[in-house]
């Protein structure tokens, strides 16, 4: 079904918000099980790609269930030629709905562990190689999208989303935070998904641009772009007109 803009936002400020509470929550649990760090990890990425997987596919049909600035930047970028992709509107009501959202996921996840609601993070990721390693998760995750839209499989983003996700949290230095609005979220809870305050700038231009990279890889692979510039991440309705 076709869906409004405000429809659309609320679908993008839930799926980013219930997916920072996924993420920031199942660490927080890990971490309270056991002190082995590597069971941390596993246990932190399995619950993330159980639950991105089913948001997405919750989701997906309303809003394309981007979450993340990136992807809707990439959408606005490669559908703006074409009749039904997202407008400079869109974009600037979802990428503030996805940072509020990731904010108050992470808020969600640390009032449901009894943690303070609001403490920023002590844990410093400014490296070089943490860069590195934010710039190719997010041009993966790009030319994973993309790619599957091009090859007319998008329906299948909800488990090829999450699967490389969850690789991406073992095979890159960072474990692919991927997304501007989730690394500002995470910000807020001095747990063991948290970034300090300091690193989310640097990551956040890593991951702008493996995005530029990753359409950059798209284009490369294949050629022209889509015609229908907004199947990202999954099938949608074009959206409807507001009324008056």
């Amino acid at each position: 079904m076709s869906a409004s803009l405000c429809r659309r936002v609320a679908a993008e400020a839930m799926g980013t918000g219930l997916l920072v509470a996924v993420v920031v929550g199942s660490g927080i649990q890990a971490t309270e099980l056991t002190r082995d760090v590597g069971v941390q990890l596993l246990t932190n990425s399995l619950a993330t790609v159980f639950g991105l997987g089913v948001f997405i596919l919750l989701l997906g049909p309303v809003s394309g269930a981007h979450f993340n600035p990136a992807v809707t930047l990439a959408a606005w970028l490669t559908g703006r030629r074409t009749a039904d992709g997202l407008t400079l509107r869109d974009v600037a009501a979802y990428v503030p709905a996805q940072i509020a959202g990731a904010i108050g996921g992470a808020i969600l996840a640390d009032a449901m562990f009894a943690r303070p609601l609001v403490q920023f993070s002590t844990h410093d990721r400014s490296a070089g190689h943490l860069w590195l390693g934010e710039i190719v998760a997010t041009a993966a995750l790009i030319l994973l999208i993309f790619g599957l839209g091009r090859i007319g499989r998008a329906a299948l983003a909800p488990a090829a989303v999450a699967s490389y996700i969850g690789a991406a949290y073992w095979f890159t230095s960072s474990t692919s935070f991927a997304n501007p609005a989730v690394t500002i979220g995470r910000a807020f809870t001095d747990t063991f998904a948290g970034i300090a305050p300091a690193s989310v700038a640097p990551f956040v231009a890593a991951q702008l641009l493996g995005a530029a990279l990753g359409l950059g890889a798209v284009a490369a692979v294949y050629g022209r772009p889509a015609p229908a510039g907004d199947e990202v991440v999954v099938p949608h309705g074009k959206p409807e007109l507001a009324s008056s």
